[in-house]
């Protein structure tokens, strides 16, 4: 059967221009089906009579590029497998396998088969869908996956082999797959190896595995391009490869982060579907000498106690993190020191601004513009180089110092940190918690859980800054080179320095979970430069009626 509009059975060019379009059977009901290779999208709606209509409300829709895989349906093998053979109306019917998005966030593998009398019609759908399908150059075909057996509940290996790597053979993407056996495995086997083969890297784990991951793709690319990372001024090569999650750690923050969601099946999707999102990563530097790379928390006081005290309690499992975490807040150290920043003026965000990053975020994509633009500015001279003018410097005691990439959302934490940082604006929030007492600290701690601006204390300020220093009391007089910038700057004024440096504890920084025995560190943000398979996190979409 066609209706008006409909291309003959006998067009010839895949994927050409005109719409393709018919009327096919879906569980039984009669639909107008329509393939607009313009749009990308393909459409079904509910056709009762003779006369297709236009779409109602009742319409399904689902973007050509949100197709997994387009599969040949065997009518007479299915049914004499099933023992209903029967001569059949609809003898032909092909499967559309693709993206249908659930609550929270969540993306489902949903199925929809289309039925039809006319073996040519048939033909016609599935040589045109896959036409268009192999014109999607962004995704990946071969992909280098690494396992760690061992992160959050040890289940990493189970859940890629029962939700991932049968999605991944639906739509033809080979694997060489990798179980880790030994800490930094990952990042050792990318350093050694050539990777121009795959079209990506995929990390099966939780945060320590990604980082894992993140370091040794950066590391190798640098040493390529013949660029000693080890140099703060660097400015570093982006690796030519995606990075993909599939979480299967304790929090997993990044992937949550990045995609709102820590479900292994929806991050498969994302990278099957070729999405990608450029993300910002931290340098950490001690001197001369880099330290490690950073795409969410620096966290220095209360969250590196947390992590430092918690590695010592690894029999106890995942909850000593909430252990740690109690024994730490009664402890209410407070740590006295030097930060040194240089704000980042080239943002169009600020955060408090109450704009969280999203997928397509203009933030972010304005904020690279602008700094594009002040770099080349900087590069032919139209503006000062002299970056010691804009660094402004605070000191005292504080209760904790995180600089984030990120929202560093979380389950426990679904806003997180910084609800307004940007995954890709060349910048980091500074979070200074100065002194206060165990009850107002505890507000503080608790606004993390609601809707509330969590900056809103007077103890508590926030920064979007470019570039950073720390130096602690005790390594004041060790590493004086590194208050360089502080010495020449024109900004705040230490002026409780003589009463406030008294000899104090020394913390330890947490590192995306990592801890750094380094306490006076030097931090500058690459702007965008990893990508992975991920699109930023979408809203929460309304139901729809694939499947």
């Amino acid at each position: 059967m066609m209706f008006k509009g409909e291309a003959p059975a006998g067009m010839g060019a895949v994927g050409a221009a005109e719409p393709l379009r018919s009327v096919l059977w879906v569980k039984q009901r009669r639909c107008a089906v329509s393939l607009e290779p313009a749009r990308a999208l393909l459409r079904w709606w509910r056709s009762p009579g003779p006369d297709a209509g236009v779409p109602g409300a009742d319409a399904c829709s689902v973007p050509v590029a949100e197709i997994i895989a387009v599969e040949d349906v065997d009518v007479h093998r299915k049914h004499q497998a099933s023992g209903k053979w029967q001569k059949m109306d609809k003898p032909y019917a092909f499967t559309v396998h693709c993206v249908k998005r659930a609550r929270r966030r969540r993306w489902k593998w949903a199925q929809v088969t289309f039925w039809c009398a006319d073996e040519q019609l048939c033909h016609l759908w599935l040589q045109t869908l896959r036409g268009l399908l192999e014109k999607l150059t962004s995704r990946p075909k071969h992909l280098l996956v690494f396992i760690n057996p061992f992160g959050g509940k040890g289940h990493g290996k189970q859940i890629y082999e029962r939700k991932v790597a049968p999605l991944f053979t639906l739509a033809s993407i080979s694997t060489e797959v990798i179980v880790t056996e030994h800490a930094n495995q990952a990042k050792e086997t990318l350093y050694e190896m050539n990777v121009d083969k795959y079209d990506g890297v995929v990390c099966v784990g939780g945060d320590g595995m990604f980082s894992e991951v993140l370091h040794g793709l950066i590391g190798s690319t640098q040493r390529r391009a013949g660029i000693d990372q080890h140099q703060p001024r660097a400015v570093l090569a982006p690796p030519a490869l995606r990075i993909g999650i599939i979480p299967a750690g304790s929090t997993d923050c990044v992937c949550y982060s990045t995609v709102g969601t820590n479900d292994a099946e929806t991050s498969a999707l994302h990278i099957i579907v070729g999405d990608s999102l450029a993300m910002d990563v931290s340098a950490v530097h001690h001197h001369s000498s880099l330290l490690r790379y950073s795409v969410s928390l620096l966290g220095y006081g209360f969250y590196g106690d947390i992590i430092k005290d918690s590695e010592k309690k690894r029999w106890m499992g995942l909850v000593r993190y909430d252990f740690s975490g109690l024994k730490n807040f009664l402890s209410h150290h407070c740590y006295e020191g030097t930060v040194s920043f240089l704000p980042a003026q080239h943002t169009v965000g600020s955060p408090r601004d109450g704009k969280p990053c999203r997928a397509g975020c203009f933030v972010c994509r304005q904020s690279k513009q602008q700094l594009e633009e002040e770099q080349k500015k900087a590069l032919y001279g139209l503006e000062s180089t002299e970056e010691v003018e804009e660094w402004q410097v605070v000191c005292g005691k504080f209760l904790a110092i995180n600089a984030t990439n990120m929202s560093c959302a979380c389950p426990r934490s679904p806003r997180g940190l910084s609800p307004a940082a940007h995954l890709g604006d060349g910048s980091s929030d500074l979070i200074l918690i100065r002194k206060c007492s165990r009850f107002n600290f505890l507000r503080f701690l608790l606004r993390h859980t609601n809707h509330y601006d969590q900056f809103d204390f007077a103890f508590v300020e926030v920064h979007r800054v470019k570039k950073f220093q720390f130096t602690s009391k005790h390594a004041e007089d060790e590493d004086g080179d590194l208050q360089e910038p502080g010495k020449k700057h024109l900004g705040h004024i230490c002026s409780d320095r003589p009463s406030c440096c008294s000899a104090a504890a020394r913390s330890s920084w947490n590192c995306d979970g990592e801890i750094l025995h380094s306490a006076a560190i030097e931090v500058r943000v690459h702007c965008q430069l990893v990508r992975l398979f991920a699109r930023g996190i979408e809203e929460d979409p309304k139901q729809d009626c694939h499947g």
